[in-house]
C-alpha cells in the first residue's frame, strides 16, 4: 500500500467511471483522465503514483474507452506487478494484463515460439551463476565466488545492453565500469557461457528478452498480431528501463503512441544492471506532443523527513538533479530525523535494536520498522542484535509469503473447511469468519499468544497471524462474507502475490526498499566508505549513491533515524566519518550547499496536440571508546568477529574446558526449547566457547565475553556462572 491509499484493505468496487476519480488530487486526476498518449508522469517518491496510473488504467476501462485485454501493464518487480492487479481489481478494472517485461516477454516467446522458430522453447534456467562456472572452466579461468558473481553482472549487464562479446571491452572502459577481471578475459567468458548455452539448449532471462526482441524484428507477422492484441501501455519505474527493454517496448508500440510512461530520475539507482533514466528525460524530445504531469504532493512522508529529502537532491548534481522535483509534504508536522553516531559497527546494531524494543513497547507495530543498509553483508550483525533484544524480523527477498509451507498447508486447511465444514467439530462454536479461521488455524499452530523468540517458531506463527488478520479485515469490509468467500479471495492474492502483512521488523538493503515505505525507518551505516560505497568513484557513481541515500530516507512515513559507527569492530581504529551526504543537512555539520530544484513544482504541460521541517534533533552523547580486542594467548588485536567472540586467534591452541562445554550446549538446548527459538539466540557455538574458555568466576568476568550483553547477563548469568562452578543439573529440570 502506499501513503496516498490508506483506506480500508479491502475498499468497496466504485459503482461508475466518474466514482473512479473520487479521492484524486488535481494532478493525479489530470494522469487519471488523460487516456490518450503519449503521456509522461514525473512522479516524485511518495506522490502516490502507482494510485494515479491504477486509476487511470480503472477510469479508462469503466468508461469504456480502453478494452481490458487491449492494456498492458508493465513493471520491474512481481511484487509491484502484483499489487498492480490487485488495485485494478479493486476498482473493478479485472482482465488489465500487468505484469513484469520478463513475464509478458516470455509469456509472448512461449506462444510465438512454435510457430516463429520451431519446436519447443528451450529450457530457462533460473540461476546463470553455475553456467558461468563451467564456462570459467572451459576457459582455464579459475574464478572464486566473488569473482564469478561479479562476471555473472557483468555478463548481464552486456546483454541488456545489447553488447556482444566481440563488443564487452570496449563498451565497459566507455561506461566506466571495473570489470572483476581483465576485461578480454571477461569477453573471452561470456563468448564461453554463450556457446555453452547453446550446446545445452538452455535460455537465461536476458535471452527472454533478445529473443522476444528478434522474433518481433525478424516476423512483421507475429509483431502484428502482437499490436493487435494490445494497443495501450503504461510503464511504471521508467527510469529504471535498460536499452533492451526500451527496444522491446518500442516494438510492441509499433507506429503507435498509445504510451503512458511513470518515473522519477532521482530514482535511477539500478545503472549496474543497464537501467538508465536517459529514456525517461528524452521523453518529450522523441514525443514532442506529449502530456506531462508532474506529481509533486508527498502524501508518505512528515515535512521534516520531506526536507532532508529535499535537501539530499539540493546538493546532487548532473542531468538527473537538473530534473528532480521539489516534494511538498501533504502531512502533520512530526519529529525531526535523529542523528547517532557510534563506537563501532556491533554498538551500532545494538543501539538501533534497543530503541526498536521500545517503539514495540510503546505499541509501534513490528511490521511498521525497517533498518535499512547498504550492502546485504551488514544483515548478519542486525539480526543477532535483534534476536537478542526479542524483536521479530523478516528479511526482504526471503521466501515469497504464499510459498511458504506453512501457509500453503494453512490453504488446504481453510478450503477442506469451506468445503466440509459442517461436519467438523472445530467450528461447532465458530459464530462469524474470523472465528472459523482462528478454529481452522488453531490446528495448524495459530495461538492467541505468540510465542517467545524469534526464530523459525515465531516466523510460522507470525505467518498465520497474518492470515488470521487478513480474515479479520475481510469479514469486516464483507459483510456476511464465507470461509468459501475467503479462500477465493486468497487464492486471488496469491496468484497476485499480493501478500498480508507479516508482523516483523524489516531487514532490507536500500536496493530491495525500493517501492516500499514503514513508519518509522533506520537508515545504519551512514557513513563514508558504506555510503557511498568504496567503489563509487566517478561523479556518475557517487551521485547514484546519492540517490540511493534518497531513496533510503522516502521510505520513512513518520520517524527516521540515521547512523554511523567510527570504527568497524570493537577497539577498532575510530577513523571512520559521517557520510558526505549528510553536510549541511546534520547539526554541526556547516552550511547547506546545492540549489533550489529545477522546474520542482507540480502541474500539467500539454504537448502541442493538447491532450517544510526546521533543523535536526542533536545527536545522541558518544558511547565510550572500547579498548581493543586483544588474543589472551598472543596479544594480536582481533579484527574478526567470530576471533573476538573466542577472544583469541582461531590458529591459537584452546584450553576449553571440553565438560563445562558440554554441559552449556545441554542447558542452551533446553532454554531454546523453552522459549521457541534457535538455539544461537540463547548463545552462538563462538559465545559459549569462550565461555568454556575463560570459565569466568563473577559476572563482571562473564561481562567482557564478546556475545554476553546486559540482557543475557541478566537472564542467564546465574545459569552460566553456576555451571562453570561444577554445579550439575543447573537449568535442566522442567520448571522455571
Amino acid at each position: 500500500m502506499t501513503a496516498a491509499t490508506h483506506s480500508t484493505l479491502f475498499p468497496q468496487v466504485p459503482d461508475s467511471a466518474d466514482a473512479v476519480l473520487e479521492g484524486l488530487d488535481p494532478e493525479q486526476r489530470e494522469v487519471a483522465t488523460a487516456l490518450r498518449g503519449p503521456v509522461c508522469v514525473l512522479a516524485g517518491a511518495g506522490t502516490g503514483k502507482t494510485r494515479a496510473i491504477t486509476h487511470r488504467i480503472a477510469y479508462g476501462v469503466r468508461a469504456g474507452i480502453l478494452h481490458p485485454s487491449s492494456v498492458l501493464a508493465v513493471t520491474f518487480t512481481n511484487r509491484a506487478a502484483g499489487e498492480m492487479r490487485g488495485r485494478l481489481r479493486q476498482l473493478g478494472a479485472s482482465g488489465v494484463q500487468a505484469r513484469t517485461f520478463h513475464s509478458a516477454a516470455l509469456r509472448q516467446l512461449q506462444y510465438f515460439w512454435p510457430k516463429a522458430i520451431g519446436g519447443s522453447l528451450p529450457r530457462l534456467v533460473d540461476r546463470k551463476i553455475q553456467l558461468v562456472a563451467d564456462a570459467a572452466a572451459a576457459c582455464r579461468l579459475r574464478l572464486d565466488r566473488g569473482e564469478l558473481r561479479d562476471a555473472t553482472a557483468e555478463i548481464e549487464w552486456a546483454k541488456v545492453t545489447q553488447t556482444v562479446p566481440a563488443d564487452y571491452a570496449p563498451a565497459a572502459a566507455k561506461a566506466g565500469r571495473e570489470s572483476p577481471r581483465d576485461p578480454a578475459e571477461i569477453a573471452q567468458l561470456y563468448a564461453a557461457y554463450e556457446d555453452l548455452k547453446r550446446t545445452r539448449s538452455v535460455i537465461d532471462f536476458e535471452d527472454v528478452l533478445l529473443l522476444t526482441v528478434a522474433v518481433l524484428q525478424d516476423r512483421h507477422d507475429v509483431a502484428e498480431q502482437v499490436r493487435a492484441q494490445y494497443q495501450h501501455f503504461v510503464v511504471d519505474e521508467y527510469q529504471d528501463v535498460s536499452p533492451l527493454q526500451q527496444r522491446l517496448l518500442e516494438l510492441w508500440l509499433g507506429d503507435r503512441d498509445d504510451l503512458c510512461v511513470v518515473g522519477d530520475a532521482s530514482q535511477t539507482i539500478y545503472s549496474f544492471t543497464g537501467a538508465t533514466p536517459d529514456h525517461l528525460l528524452d521523453f518529450r524530445v522523441r514525443h514532442p506532443g506529449a502530456t506531462v504531469v508532474k506529481l509533486v504532493r508527498d502524501y508518505r512522508s512528515t515535512p521534516q523527513v520531506v526536507h532532508l529529502a529535499n535537501g539530499l537532491l539540493a546538493q546532487a548534481r548532473g542531468r538527473a538533479a537538473d530534473h528532480r522535483l521539489e516534494l511538498v509534504s501533504q502531512r502533520p508536522a512530526g519529529p525531526e530525523p535523529v542523528y547517532t553516531e557510534y563506537a563501532d559497527e556491533p554498538a551500532e546494531a545494538e543501539g538501533a535494536a534497543r530503541r526498536i524494543r521500545e517503539l514495540l513497547d510503546s505499541g509501534v507495530p513490528a511490521a511498521e520498522v525497517a533498518v535499512l543498509f547498504r550492502t546485504n553483508s551488514q544483515s548478519e550483525t542486525y539480526e543477532q542484535a535483534l534476536a537478542d533484544a526479542g524483536v521479530p524480523y523478516q528479511l526482504r527477498g526471503a521466501e515469497r509469503f504464499f510459498d511458504r509451507p506453512e501457509v500453503r498447508k494453512a490453504g488446504s486447511a481453510l478450503r477442506a473447511a469451506a468445503r466440509f465444514g459442517g461436519n467438523d467439530s472445530l467450528l461447532d462454536d465458530a459464530v462469524d469468519l474470523p472465528s472459523q479461521v482462528r478454529a481452522v488455524l488453531s490446528g495448524e499452530g495459530w495461538t492467541t499468544e505468540p510465542p517467545a523468540g524469534s526464530g523459525a517458531v515465531r516466523e510460522r506463527w507470525e505467518s498465520l497471524a497474518a492470515l488470521v488478520g487478513l480474515a479479520q479485515d475481510f469479514a469486516a469490509a464483507r459483510a456476511g462474507a464465507t470461509l468459501s468467500d475467503l479462500v477465493v479471495e486468497l487464492d486471488e492474492r496469491a496468484g497476485a502475490q499480493h501478500a498480508p502483512t507479516v508482523q516483523g521488523v524489516t531487514l532490507a538493503s536500500l536496493h530491495s526498499a525500493k517501492g516500499l515505505e514503514w513508519d518509522v525507518v533506520f537508515l545504519v551505516g551512514v557513513a563514508e566508505g558504506m555510503m557511498p560505497i568504496t567503489y563509487a568513484k566517478t561523479d556518475e557513481q557517487i551521485e547514484e549513491e546519492r540517490r540511493l541515500l534518497y531513496v533510503g530516507v522516502t521510505r520513512a512515513r513518520q520517524r527516521l533515524h540515521l547512523s554511523w559507527a567510527l570504527a568497524r569492530s570493537p577497539g577498532g581504529r575510530p577513523n571512520r566519518r559521517p557520510s558526505r551526504f549528510l553536510k549541511g543537512l546534520r547539526p554541526g555539520s556547516g552550511a547547506a550547499g546545492g540549489r533550489m530544484a529545477a522546474g520542482g513544482a507540480g502541474g500539467v504541460e500539454h504537448g502541442s496536440r493538447g491532450g517544510g521541517g526546521g533543523g535536526a534533533a542533536a545527536p545522541a552523547p558518544r558511547r565510550a571508546r572500547r579498548t581493543p580486542a586483544r588474543c589472551r594467548v598472543c596479544g594480536r588485536t582481533l579484527t574478526d568477529a567470530g576471533e573476538m567472540k573466542l577472544m583469541r586467534c582461531e590458529g591459537c591452541p584452546s584450553d576449553m574446558d571440553e565438560g563445562v562445554y558440554e554441559r552449556l550446549r545441554e542447558w542452551r538446548a533446553v532454554q531454546a526449547e523453552r522459549s521457541g527459538q534457535p538455539a544461537f539466540c540463547v548463545f552462538t557455538d563462538k559465545t559459549l566457547m569462550a565461555i568454556a574458555e575463560s570459565v569466568p568466576e563473577d559476572e563482571r568476568e562473564l561481562a567482557r565475553i564478546p556475545g554476553v550483553g546486559m540482557r543475557k547477563l541478566n537472564r542467564y548469568g546465574s545459569d552460566v556462572l553456576a555451571i562453570c562452578a561444577g554445579q550439575e543439573g543447573v537449568g535442566l529440570d522442567e520448571g522455571d
